[in-house]
């Protein structure tokens, strides 16, 4: 996972900072939360949801717990602090497990990827890497007739091949050039100093590198290639410095993959967190700090910010929801995140009152599916909405692994609680492409999708949000930024109507989606196709539309699986 979420923007874009006038073609930005407006009344693809407040207006609500699983949390932020739940069973800074969970000062949630010795997970491997080498031994070289393995092992044998595939060239994504998007990095790095010395300052946001009068042309240029860059990402509300960590975190990324070919990955998370990752019920390893750092934070706090920053504050931004807690568990670093651990993390949210939560991580192996599985049956069990983003690699994720799914491995039965979620945009939106191409949109180019696995898309292009740093805020985009409004928007209707099944909230948000009356793109690429050739709803989710139809129905949640209040 990394803070610019855009992979795709980055390589095509990375590579014009080769050249000293560098510049890009994006439009100026929508308006600050356009996602939440009303189509007919803005003229942009929003969710109505003004509209949606209006319908429900005089009805009493009724509080929503949502379980973040993410990177963590700005627990201080202003516009977040008195949405973020606390664990009413435990004192705070007593050392002691009051609620007797097995976590120790668990007041905003957990951190399943800490050491109890206060040391915390912020970069990972990935899990390609990982598989590989944890079977390179057994398989490599060998003359393996896959036909003839046990159910099982054949399995395996599948995942390690397509992990070695991936390795050695046969992925179907675009293939990077480590030294030559290395050389993109060391230029704009140079441009970012040359910018420090004639701004007079270490740090500046992209907004007033766009209003810096320069006069001299080497340092016209150095703006030129690091604005530019900036703005194509969405990037222009935070700073230089967060900016080039975020591009230098992808160039790091990139280069522990193609490290990976020849060494096993350092084991990160083993060396921090303790626990025998085997053994699923060693499961009291972590710590209580969700936060960590401004850093790690970024997209959890964006994340949280989007479902329900305080609305009506005058401050900052208005998140989905109006009566709502977020639980945060934090489970994904910079890297792959691990089975284990989200599994844990699922688990935790519901025995302690979620009733959605959200998952906007994602990755191409999971080889302890069947405890995440578990989990997603435990949830269904006690009518938990889980909601998934569908990843960024503009793929067709019917035919491509994608995880976590909602298929269970073991008898390929679907999960009926789980919510996935493509990102669309605003045709106002001019988009680059890993191939350079540029267009207007519903669909965002970066988004994955498939008439069978992505039930929805949802607003995930500049999106404007809680950002670390107390009072800070600012524009990102994905899948990551699409998942969080549809769980803001199931956590709206269970406000006003509580009765209503996980199934139900679910059925309400595809069913209510508004299908568009044209044509959209293909997800990086002009070709032309109906949403509906792309997505099980064929819509774009519509607040107005999903409390109104949720009116109409009568609720199935019955006292067996009412979730215990909080």
């Amino acid at each position: 996972m990394n803070r610019i979420v855009t992979g795709c923007v980055i390589i095509a874009l990375a590579l014009a900072t080769n050249t000293a006038s560098a510049q890009t073609s994006v439009k100026d930005p929508l308006p600050n939360g356009w996602h939440l407006l009303d189509p007919k009344e803005s003229g942009v693809n929003g969710i109505s949801l003004d509209k949606a407040y209006q319908f429900v207006k005089g009805k009493k609500s009724k509080t929503v717990l949502v379980a973040v699983i993410d990177s963590g949390v700005d627990t201080l932020h202003e516009d977040l602090k008195e949405v973020l739940w606390r664990n009413p069973k435990e004192v705070p800074g007593n050392g002691v497990d009051d609620d007797k969970n097995g976590y120790i000062d668990d007041i905003y949630g957990w951190n399943f990827i800490g050491g109890k010795d206060g040391k915390n997970v912020t970069v990972d491997s990935y899990e390609r890497d990982r598989v590989y080498h944890q079977y390179k031994d057994k398989y490599e070289g060998k003359d393996i007739d896959a036909n003839s393995l046990p159910k099982d092992e054949a399995a395996i044998y599948e995942m390690w091949s397509k992990a070695r595939d991936e390795m050695y060239g046969a992925s179907d994504g675009p293939e990077i050039d480590i030294a030559i998007l290395k050389v993109a990095y060391e230029n704009l790095a140079k441009s970012d100093s040359m910018l420090q010395v004639a701004l007079g300052k270490k740090e500046f946001t992209g907004k007033e590198l766009e209003k810096a009068e320069l006069n001299d042309l080497k340092v016209m240029n150095a703006k030129n290639a690091l604005y530019g860059l900036m703005k194509a990402n969405d990037a222009l509300d935070i700073t230089n410095k967060d900016f080039m960590d975020g591009f230098r975190d992808f160039v790091n990324g990139e280069q522990r993959k193609a490290d990976a070919k020849e060494l096993a990955p350092k084991n990160y998370r083993d060396d921090i967190v303790k626990d025998n990752y085997k053994d699923f019920n060693d499961k009291y390893y972590g710590n209580n700090n969700v936060f960590v750092d401004n850093k790690s934070a970024f997209h959890g706090t964006h994340v949280s910010g989007i479902i329900g920053a305080k609305r009506n504050n005058k401050i900052g931004v208005d998140g989905v929801a109006d009566n709502v807690k977020i639980m945060t568990l934090r489970a994904v670093p910079d890297g792959d995140e691990h089975d284990k651990d989200i599994a844990l993390a699922i688990r935790y949210a519901v025995d302690n009152g979620a009733q959605v939560i959200n998952m906007s991580f994602g990755k191409s192996f999971s080889p302890e599916k069947k405890w995440v599985d578990e989990a997603v049956e435990y949830a269904k069990s006690k009518g938990v909405l889980l909601v998934h983003a569908a990843g960024n690699d503009a793929k067709n994720i019917d035919t491509t692994w994608n995880f976590p799914s909602p298929v269970y491995q073991e008898n390929k039965k679907r999960a009926s609680n789980w919510i996935t979620v493509g990102a669309s945009g605003d045709l106002s939106i001019d988009q680059a492409t890993a191939e350079g191409l540029r267009y207007n949109s519903l669909t965002a180019g970066f988004s994955n999708y498939g008439k069978e696995e992505v039930d929805v898309f949802a607003p995930g292009m500049k999106i404007y949000s809680t950002i670390p740093g107390g009072n800070t805020y600012g524009n990102a985009q994905g899948t990551s930024m699409a998942s969080p409004v549809v769980a803001g928007l199931a956590a709206l209707i269970l406000e006003y109507y509580p009765n209503l099944s996980a199934e139900q909230v679910k059925y309400v948000i595809e069913k209510s989606a508004v299908v568009p009356s044209f044509d959209v793109n293909l997800p990086s690429s002009d070709k032309k196709v109906k949403l509906s050739d792309i997505s099980k709803s064929g819509g774009v989710i519509n607040a107005y539309e999903a409390l109104k139809l949720a009116s109409t129905l009568k609720g199935e949640r019955t006292s067996g699986n009412q979730l215990k209040a909080f």
